[in-house]
Order: structure tokens, then C-alpha cells, then sequence
């Protein structure tokens, strides 16, 4: 296992451990937006793992949701999601992660998503497969879109800018199986690569949320794009995630006119 990977786990994992414990007791909850939360478990899980990419990896750069959003990526950048799914968190729903992800260059090559609810860690590194606690996982071999289970989630402007998030919702859920919409980013995309979902899409997403669960996608041997197929972009405001037996299929479904 390469030494970014194994630093990866082993944060991820103290912060999940740190993340159940504020669960147990409880946390005060603050917000960003009119429904965009953040808690004192958020930002715990940032220091902690902040400071151990600052000790271990000094000259790394480092991207994080609730306090290095905005620095400039070097050769080896950190994207950090201390807790991905706060608003779940905030309401005793067992439905969130940590996330981190390590860029070389251009490219992911490392990506770690823990829920410390379940004790499920997944990881994956550039070429090496993907695997929850330890077992290797890959994509569902579903090709018919009409029995696939699929996943997205709404954006924090919605609100203010729905554009097509509903429309696409419904018509997803008149041609698959079914779609659930359960409110953390990094677990959707787990569960695609390890065939628990077919597909996730979603707009908006920041680059912290997608990093790590994209790279598992891919490594579990399924596709991510953008809407329309075009290459994914980690700072696009697109993702479009599948095990690649449905992704032109989804893609059709995402082309369709808007109608107002």
C-alpha cells in the first residue's frame, strides 16, 4: 500500500472515530446558509486531519471545506471532507462520512470515504483497485437502466435555483428501478462502486465532496463523466457516475429538453 493511501486510512479513521463521538453526545449546529449546516464535529474532523497532512506532508497543498476552500493546488493537493453529510449528522440520521482524496498533478491517486456508523472504509488507489475494509469491490453488472437503483442529491441554492434538479429527478424515476436522494455525496459514490447503487449524478458539487468517491468509481471499473459524457472536470459543475453499462443510457435521460 503506497504511503499517501495508508495516511489516508489512518486519518480518516481518527476522525470517524472523533465524528461518533460527538454523534453520541450531541452538537450544536450553526449555519452557513439558509440550509447549509456546519457543526463543531465538522470542524474538529478538519483540525485533526489538517494537522496531520501539515506534519506528515508539509509542502502538500491542501483544499478543505471549512477552511481552505480557496488555496491554490501544488503538485500534490489534499481535498478534505471532514463530514460529508452534516445536515444527516445534525439530525441523528446515520447517513455520513469522512472523505479525503489526494491529487498528483492532474490526476487522483488516492482516495479514502469512511463511515464510522457502519465501520465501512472504503479506498482506492490510482491502479490498484477499490475495496471496502480491505475486500476488493466493483461495479454492479446491471446493464438495463429499468432495473437499475440510482442516487443523486440536491444543492444548498436550490432554493434560489432549481434549474432542472426536479425535472431530472423525475425523469430518472419514470425509467429506473428506483432513486434515492439520501444526502451524502462521498457514500453515493461509494455504494456505486461497490454495486449497492447503478448511477449517481448531481450539480454543483464542490471538489472536496467528489475527489475520493470518484476515483473509487473508476478503480471499482465504472465511469464518471459529465452530463453529456464529456471528461469529468473535479472543479465542473457536473458529475456523472455509473457502472458504465448504464452511463449512455443516463447520459440520453440528462440530454432531454428542458421544459418550462
Amino acid at each position: 500500500m503506497n504511503e499517501l493511501l495508508q495516511a489516508a486510512r489512518e486519518m480518516a479513521l481518527k476522525a470517524g472515530k472523533l465524528l461518533k463521538e460527538y454523534w453520541v453526545r450531541g452538537v450544536e449546529v450553526e449555519y452557513k446558509g439558509e440550509i447549509n449546516l456546519v457543526t463543531e464535529a465538522d470542524r474538529a474532523s478538519e483540525a485533526l486531519i489538517l494537522s496531520e497532512i501539515r506534519r506528515r506532508f508539509p509542502d502538500h497543498s491542501i483544499v478543505a471545506e471549512e477552511s481552505a476552500p480557496k488555496q491554490v493546488p501544488g503538485e500534490f493537493c489534499w481535498y478534505v471532507d471532514p463530514l460529508d453529510g452534516t445536515t444527516n449528522f445534525a439530525h441523528k440520521l446515520p447517513y455520513f462520512s469522512v472523505s479525503i482524496g489526494v491529487r498528483r498533478g492532474q490526476e487522483m491517486v488516492a482516495g479514502v470515504i469512511y463511515d464510522p456508523i457502519l465501520e465501512e472504509l472504503f479506498c482506492a488507489a490510482r491502479g490498484e483497485g477499490a475495496t471496502c475494509n480491505d475486500r476488493l469491490i466493483r461495479v454492479s453488472p446491471q446493464k438495463n437502466l429499468g432495473e437499475s437503483l440510482l442516487v443523486t442529491g440536491f444543492n444548498y441554492t436550490i432554493r434560489q435555483d432549481s434549474g432542472q434538479v426536479f425535472e431530472h429527478f423525475r425523469n430518472f424515476t419514470m425509467v429506473a428501478q428506483g432513486v434515492r436522494r439520501v444526502g451524502s455525496a462521498a457514500l453515493d459514490l461509494c455504494y456505486v462502486a461497490c454495486g449497492r447503487y447503478e448511477g449517481f449524478w448531481e450539480r454543483d458539487l464542490s471538489p472536496w465532496d467528489t475527489a475520493a468517491g470518484t476515483l473509487l468509481v473508476e478503480e471499482a471499473g465504472g465511469r464518471v463523466t459529465q452530463f453529456g459524457g464529456e471528461p469529468f472536470d473535479l472543479y465542473g459543475a457536473e458529475v456523472l457516475a455509473s457502472n458504465s453499462l448504464i452511463h449512455e443510457t443516463m447520459t440520453e435521460v440528462l440530454r432531454r429538453p428542458h421544459h418550462k
